[in-house]
């Protein structure tokens, strides 16, 4: 069995790492041809990310394919690369992951949002995102092919986590009253990614989250005490200060529902929540 990413980041390295170790070969993408000796040391198979004929070759041998980099004006930028690739080897993967975010929900003042609920994207780069995922699906069903669309709110693991903010004097407790957010540890995504391979199902949409929304100051104080630090004072938000990706996510809050992935997968996240991630991390020595 083989698994194909493209886009080598932070979930398609904990994918890789958790289908190797039950034994499937991995094929990644690259840009930067320095990342190869790293991916070939990791037991990644390393293909150039414009390169479809090598791409083209490895589809004809794989089982699962997933998409992780973010669309930019253009679109996603793996789509003008995988379609003629899979076109060109017949080839007829299982199952097409393609990784969004549940930024295009938009603001729901707190409220919860389901994969029927409406989009609503608020920003360019969710607009871009919705797009996205209109495409794929549109792939899915003009080629006969099983895409999966996976929408995941802010990411965090080892190496990038609020421990690592607070270490670095980068970590802000932002007062803002009745503002929450989901969020996922990386390797929650990987078993929900597992678990979607597992149960494929064309035009299935899923939020893969944790099971309680919650504040940012709530998290960076509650990494604070874990690390035996003084959680650093709460500041008055200023989205006008803010850089455009922090000003998008903190102009939106909302409360993200992982019942379908539950239901349909079976899936359930071994971290409910940031303190049973944040733990975890620790406990690793990240």
């Amino acid at each position: 069995m083989r698994l194909l990413i493209y886009g080598y980041g932070f979930a398609g390295k904990a994918l890789a790492r958790r289908m190797a170790a039950k034994g499937w070969a991995v094929s990644a993408t690259y840009r930067d041809p320095q990342a190869i000796e790293a991916m070939r040391a990791a037991g990644i198979d390393p293909l150039p990310a414009g390169d479809k004929s090598a791409i083209g070759e490895r589809l004809g041998e794989t089982q699962a394919v997933l998409v992780t980099p973010p669309p930019g004006p253009e679109g996603c930028p793996a789509l003008p690369v995988l379609v003629p690739a899979l076109a060109s080897a017949g080839a007829f993967p299982d199952w097409i992951g393609y990784l969004s975010t549940t930024g295009v929900y938009g603001d729901r003042r707190g409220g919860w949002v389901f994969e029927h609920s409406r989009l609503a994207a608020q920003s360019p780069e969710g607009a871009r995102r919705v797009a996205a995922e209109r495409d794929w699906l549109e792939v899915g069903r003009g080629m006969g092919l099983t895409v999966t669309l996976h929408r995941l709110p802010g990411i965090y693991g080892p190496g990038r986590s609020a421990f690592d903010r607070l270490r670095e004097g980068r970590a802000i407790r932002y007062a803002l009253p009745g503002h929450v957010f989901s969020r996922i540890h990386v390797d929650d995504v990987a078993a929900g990614l597992e678990a979607s391979i597992a149960r494929p199902r064309a035009g299935g949409i899923y939020n893969l989250c944790d099971d309680e929304p919650a504040p940012n100051s709530a998290v960076i104080t509650h990494a604070a005490e874990l690390l035996g630090l003084k959680p650093p004072p709460e500041v008055p938000v200023d989205l006008n200060a803010m850089r455009p990706q922090a000003r998008r996510f903190y102009a939106e809050t909302k409360r993200v529902s992982n019942a379908r992935a539950k239901a349909e997968l079976g899936w359930r996240p071994a971290y409910p929540s940031y303190r049973e991630g944040l733990a975890a991390i620790l406990k690793a020595g990240g």
